[in-house]
């Protein structure tokens, strides 16, 4: 198929966007691409000598791959993956436009993406995947996939399309209904310790079946403590010391998940020691614990997607912040489930914005949680949030759900998803 006139029109698209918005054009140029070129994106991934490498789930996709990538670049595979994490169909065709050459071939041993749980069920259709890594199934966009069991379903699908490996989370009864459903070939299993999540207030956080509890499966990679950022881990029998990219077990859920997806995919090459120095070394993906410098002052970007991943990083909020800003976007449609998170952690709010700024605001009114600031316009916001004084104690620390997030970051101009430090 001749695809240059295609990937063409696609790169002028993405340059007149990126010359309007600096830091977007990631999604519209892929729109485009898709519909004049369907076929380009199975034709590009067929193309990589060791197939298509799958993370999905409700949760953790993002840190999960970025560790996956960073340790089979460590180990000398060159990689093609969707950094913007883009994970939805025309995501992918813009990560074409932007890395393959005018034919749309793009150089490397392995695509290594992270899928949305909808999406990846349509794109395996076309492509089969040659490993597939299952995080969890949350109570997550219940505006769009309705009931949890629909997201088992769908990433049942995937799995069971996995011509050579499959990675699942034990510690989530969802997974393994799923499993039990589906019967991917060649499974191994990931986890945290019992003991471990018996003793945090809410668990990992995976939504009920309503079916009767089925046994945890044997592990190939396991969690065995974690103490703040550190954390000590088993990987076939081996032991290993890890420093998380943020507080919480589901970080530490994400990291065991992506060292069984190294040691599955690159098999007898797998060095531990390398994997584990790469991933200690990895900065977090941009708006998950990340730490950023504005105005000379260090700034905690803590990103919130659904009701557990709300209830997580709150419960992990170790310290009081002394300044916290709070943005939630157009993304959150249906506002019901904010009602559902113990907002205990939050002594209050400095200032609170975003296109869903009042719903917060009425239950953080009914928790007795005191806001200083309140409004929609999210420049107005951030410029008196980063008008306080800076903080006695700790950092700034601001809170959003990802359409706040997407806003946020490009208001303070940082618009390069991998100029991310630890």
């Amino acid at each position: 198929m001749f695809y240059l006139p295609a990937i063409l029109i696609g790169r002028l698209v993405r340059l007149a966007v990126r010359l309007i918005r600096p830091g977007g054009g990631s999604a519209l140029p892929g729109l485009v691409l898709s519909k004049i070129a369907p076929g380009l994106l199975a034709a590009t991934l067929s193309k990589f000598k060791d197939g298509l490498v799958v993370v999905t789930g409700s949760a953790g996709k993002s840190t999960t791959t970025k560790m996956l990538v960073a340790m089979a670049r460590a180990h000398g595979k060159v990689v093609f993956t969707n950094p913007s994490t883009a994970n939805i169909a025309q995501g992918f065709y813009s990560s074409i436009i932007e890395r393959s050459n005018v034919w749309g071939a793009i150089a490397g041993d392995v695509a290594i993406l992270e899928m949305d749980e909808g999406h990846a069920a349509e794109i395996t259709k076309r492509i089969l995947p040659r490993q597939v890594t299952v995080l969890n199934v949350l109570e997550d966009q219940l505006d769009r996939f309705i009931d949890p069991a629909l997201v088992r379903n769908k990433l049942g699908e995937v799995a069971a399309r996995a011509t050579d490996a499959v990675i699942l989370n034990t510690d989530d009864q969802n997974i393994l209904v799923m499993n039990q459903k589906y019967q991917p070939s060649s499974v191994t299993w990931f986890g945290i310790a019992s003991e471990i999540v018996s003793n945090t207030a809410h668990g990992l956080g995976a939504a009920e079946t309503y079916l009767s509890v089925l046994p945890r499966q044997e592990v190939s990679s396991e969690i065995t403590s974690v103490d703040g950022l550190d954390a000590s881990a088993v990987v076939q029998g081996r032991d290993c010391s890890l420093i998380l990219p943020n507080r919480g077990l589901h970080f530490a859920l994400d990291a065991i998940a992506a060292l069984e997806s190294a040691r599955r995919y690159l098999g007898e090459s797998f060095d531990l020691a390398l994997a584990t120095k790469t991933l200690n070394e990895l900065p977090p993906v941009f708006a998950r614990g990340e730490i950023v410098k504005i105005n000379g002052e260090e700034v905690e970007f803590i990103l919130v997607q659904n009701p557990m991943s709300f209830q997580l990083n709150l419960d992990n909020l170790t310290t009081n912040p002394e300044q916290i800003f709070l943005a939630i976007g157009r993304d959150v449609h249906d506002p019901s489930w904010l009602w559902t998170v113990d907002l205990k952690n939050l002594s209050h709010v400095d200032v609170l914005s975003g296109f869903n700024f009042a719903e917060m605001g009425l239950r953080l009114t009914y928790a007795d949680i005191p806001v200083g600031f309140a409004t929609d316009d999210l420049q107005i916001a951030l410029d008196k949030f980063f008008a306080l004084p800076r903080p006695e104690h700790g950092r700034k620390t601001v809170i959003f759900s990802a359409d706040a997030m997407r806003r946020t970051r490009r208001i303070l101009g940082l618009t390069d998803p991998e100029a991310v430090e630890r």
